[in-house]
């Protein structure tokens, strides 16, 4: 029985060691570097202007396509201004709409100082919306660099709300 047992005891210990080499070379090789690093968190409140730009084209068919600045600041664990700009195509059906934008984010991170580009991806569909939220790769400066990540906004009562998961390669 004492054998039985030593032998079950070693195969566990050699599964158990199996899976840990098998998801370290998961995730250097496909997964997220975040999960190695560590997600890290900030969450606070925005606010947001957004005014009209020249585009180079004009929609056709009923389809509205526009350009705008933006200009936020942020508050909470994030401490910092952003400007961007976006490009967004409004359809005749009522919810329905696209945009894309890019912004530069600069100032403090959960007291890391420095900058960051966000890549926006915006799709709703008859009320249904979706919403991707990117840290460029290699955007980062100063205390930013290698910084990856993802945010969400919410907005409640008018307000701006965001929660930002990210990492740090350094």
């Amino acid at each position: 029985m004492l054998y039985i047992c030593q032998i079950i005891c070693k195969q566990e210990i050699c599964l158990v060691i199996f899976l840990q080499i098998l998801t370290t070379f998961l995730l250097l090789n496909f997964g997220n570097k975040n999960l190695i690093q560590g997600i890290m968190k900030a969450s606070g409140t925005f606010s947001v202007k957004m005014n009209p730009l020249d585009g180079y084209t004009k929609g056709v068919n009923n389809i509205q396509l526009n350009r705008m600045s933006i200009d936020k600041s942020f508050s909470g664990d994030i401490k910092a201004t952003s400007k961007g700009e976006m490009l967004s195509a409004m359809t005749p059906v009522k919810g329905s709409a696209s945009y894309v934008a890019i912004e530069q984010v600069d100032g403090e991170v959960n007291g890391k100082k420095g900058s960051f580009v966000l890549q926006h991806f915006g799709t709703m569909s008859s009320g249904s919306e979706r919403l991707i939220l990117e840290v460029v790769p290699d955007s980062g400066t100063d205390d930013l660099t290698g910084i990856s990540g993802s945010m969400s906004i919410t907005i409640e009562d008018g307000e701006h709300f965001y929660e930002f998961d990210y990492g740090q390669d350094k």
